[in-house]
């Protein structure tokens, strides 16, 4: 398929650029084959049954981005991408001029850093002993932001740009779906007898960058770090011995959990994943896709185009314009039913 078979027509304006006033108060667009119903994400408890396994990602975005000075002059950012030790960590790097080996890099005015080496398009950074990489982003970090939001993050991103159950500190960007979710919602999930389970896939920066060829089949995806409890796999082994049904929240989940059964089976684990899911893939464990709308010819519109069906998305994605839902990270849901065919 080509690139330009995933674009869409979107007005700035729907662009959502902050967080509903109140958590959970988002709207919800159920798709189901042709049928799109319009509704309220408090329908969403209305629409599991008692038995459904609900997988979510536990991932905690961290105060990444970091700014301050070249020794020897000159303004610098950094987007840390991943931490690979106490002192260590892997990272996007803006300045006028691209730090060389040996550069040292001073952030906030006290934390001093040295430029290892390139890693690809990462720049490997040392900081001096003392505080830990996740101390540092604590103390001097900003949230990073979206591309798509035109502002800076404040206070209230803090909080709003984390999802409730975050726990495992790693991610640069939120697993949106889980945006939605209250602690009283959770609690009422769990009363009506449905099943919360748990896995974690740090989001890196690659989930915002442009594919750049025109045949999709050419593109080379970004690896994130995923992790897989033993206690998920039991959960959704029961789920399918008795025939319910397992609902990804974000397409974060859905990475996870295919990775970690692409030999046919879930299996148990840490690992990496650059999985590239397109129209024609076949789920091997998710049943059903809560989600948020994705941006014109993005990896992620291929994801859940390949879920729920090329055409039904582009009906869907124009509904969702014509009725003027929010879209991206601070906007509306959709629950995806899976395509018949697509699966197992």
């Amino acid at each position: 398929m080509q690139l330009a078979d995933f674009d869409y027509h979107l007005p700035d304006r729907l662009i959502a650029q902050h967080p509903p006033a109140v958590r959970g108060q988002s709207r919800l667009l159920h798709v189901d084959g042709p049928n799109l119903t319009d509704g309220c994400f408090d329908d969403f408890l209305g629409r599991v049954s008692a038995g459904d396994v609900l997988v979510f990602n536990d991932t905690r975005v961290v105060k990444a981005r970091l700014f301050g000075e070249k020794a020897s002059g000159g303004r610098v950012e950094a987007l840390i991408e991943r931490v690979t030790g106490p002192h260590e960590a892997l990272a996007h790097v803006r300045a006028s001029k691209s730090p060389k080996p040996g550069t040292t890099l001073i952030f906030a005015g006290r934390w001093h850093a040295t430029m290892v080496e390139r890693a690809g398009d990462l720049f490997r950074l040392r900081f001096e002993e003392g505080e830990s990489v996740y101390d540092i982003m604590e103390a001097s970090g900003s949230l990073p932001l979206p591309p798509y939001i035109d502002r800076s993050a404040d206070g209230d991103d803090d909080s709003r740009y984390q999802t409730v159950y975050a726990r495992e500190q790693g991610a640069v960007a939120a697993p949106t779906a889980g945006l939605h979710f209250t602690e009283s919602m959770l609690q009422a999930l769990e009363e009506k007898g449905v099943e919360l389970a748990w896995v974690t896939l740090h989001v890196g920066a690659g989930t915002f960058m442009p594919v750049r060829v025109d045949d999709i089949a050419d593109h080379v995806m970004h690896s994130e770090r995923y992790e897989i409890p033993v206690a998920t796999v039991e959960c959704i082994a029961r789920a399918r011995r008795a025939g319910r049904r397992v609902m990804a929240i974000g397409t974060t989940s859905v990475r996870a959990l295919e990775s970690a059964a692409r030999s046919g089976e879930l299996v148990a684990g840490r690992g990496e994943t650059d999985i590239f899911i397109t129209p024609g893939y076949r789920f091997r464990v998710v049943d059903r896709l809560l989600t948020n709308f994705h941006l014109p010819k993005s990896t992620l519109l291929m994801l859940v185009s390949a879920f729920s069906g090329f055409e039904t998305m582009r009906e869907a994605y124009r509904h969702a314009v014509e009725h003027e839902y929010r879209f991206f990270s601070y906007g509306d849901a959709m629950l995806l039913e899976k395509r018949e065919g697509t699966g197992r």
